[in-house]
């Protein structure tokens, strides 16, 4: 079923950014209804919103089309989600109080839908005693918030104001949507490769992109989780919501890890942690002085055994399994000599699967089961191997 969302836009320079934001949301296939102040006309026009949501912009609100529906009432009696995206200092105001004086603010109050708020202003305005106090009653209603980035503001003013990005917005809407069944646990994710150093310029590490556990992260704070995510080197983008650590060498992620996996309540380890690191590190370059090179390697420790071992009865552990052949029989040994819950065996070997791509094919191991999951977008396969993680939760209550 398609699902509604209430855009609301406000009189902000960032108004401008509002209209990439209602582009994505119509090509993602939500019903989009647009509000808009008086003053927010002035900054973009309507008929640029209605040529990409071929639906009526609302300002007035007493520009009821049918005599027998009161607009405002009406149009959010089915929705799903409103947002007020940019919101100003003073529609938060309004907000805040109650005030329902244009079709804006009088449709945000006759909403029981969640609510989302991402506001954008001069950096003065928004750290002002008065605003802050404004959005703190309105998160205490239980209004989401996207809180603006520091930047250079259009006033010339550098600070926090900028409207969040974009990505950011999108991922919050997708926890508002999300059903919360992860609420009040902790979940503890590990992600992408390890570098382990040869020399101040060469490393060894291995092909992850560390997607999977990046998804995985995105989709348990929707749920609504507490996540942790232990993070080796990449080039993705937090997940909002998450809080990161950024490692580097498998030493450092067993260290971050371990000093915080007693307090977890599901442990996720989907990083491709190296296996050796070098005995000695050189202080300076390696030079070119022969015709081969010589490594002596000495063995990391293994994370994941050990967080078996440390295991406590109420604790979920995941594990990941990628081999080159074996696969199935590996990824069984592993589930039961690490003490894991669950082993998701990657298919390496079968296209659109593996390191750096989109999408996953896996199977999922337990004592009890297999199941094999075909090509699914990583984005897709987090939810379900969270859903599986769950259900393994609740039978142990």
């Amino acid at each position: 079923m398609t699902k509604k969302i209430i855009v609301g836009i406000t009189g902000s320079i960032a108004a401008f950014k509002a209209v990439q934001l209602v582009s994505d949301l119509v090509k993602l296939n939500y019903h989009v209804e647009v509000m808009m102040s008086e003053s927010a006309a002035k900054f973009i026009t309507p008929i640029c919103i209605q040529s990409l949501t071929k639906r009526k912009v609302y300002i007035d609100t007493f520009d009821d089309e049918n005599p027998a529906i009161i607009t405002h009432v009406d149009i959010v009696k089915d929705a799903n989600l409103f947002m007020v995206v940019p919101a100003s200092a003073h529609t938060i105001a309004k907000l805040a109080y109650g005030f329902a004086d244009n079709m804006l603010t009088s449709a945000f109050l006759a909403a029981t839908c969640p609510k989302m708020i991402a506001p954008a202003m001069n950096v003065h305005m928004y750290e002002n005693p008065i605003t802050q106090k404004n959005m703190q009653t309105l998160k205490d209603q239980g209004v989401l918030f996207v809180e603006p980035i520091s930047g250079l503001l259009a006033c010339g003013d550098v600070g926090q104001g900028k409207l969040a990005d974009e990505q950011d917005i999108l991922e919050m809407i997708d926890y508002a949507l999300t059903e919360k069944t992860l609420v009040g646990k902790k979940v503890l994710i590990s992600a992408g490769p390890t570098q382990e150093s040869i020399d101040p310029v060469r490393f060894i590490t291995n092909h992850s992109s560390g997607k999977m556990g990046y998804a995985i992260a995105k989709a348990a704070f929707c749920l609504g989780a507490e996540v942790t995510l232990v993070s080796g080197p990449t080039h993705l983008k937090k997940p909002y919501g998450v809080k990161k650590i950024d490692v580097i060498s498998a030493q450092q992620m067993y260290e971050a890890i371990i000093d915080i996996s007693n307090h977890q309540d599901y442990i996720i380890m989907s990083a491709a942690v190296g296996d050796y690191a070098c005995q000695t590190i050189a202080n300076d370059k390696i030079k070119k002085t022969g015709e081969n090179l010589s490594l002596e390697l000495h063995k990391n420790k293994d994370i994941l055994l050990e967080l078996g071992q440390r295991k406590k009865t109420h604790q979920i552990l995941c594990g990941f399994a990628m081999e080159t052949s074996d696969l199935i029989l590996h990824a069984k040994e592993k589930l039961t000599k690490k003490n894991c819950d669950m082993i998701v065996a990657n298919h390496l070997k079968t296209e659109g699967a593996g390191f750096q791509g989109n999408t996953n094919v896996v199977t999922m191991i337990t004592q009890d089961d297999m199941k094999d999951f075909g090509l699914m977008n990583k984005e897709e396969l987090a939810y379900v191997i969270l859903e599986i993680l769950i259900k393994m939760e609740e039978s142990k209550c």
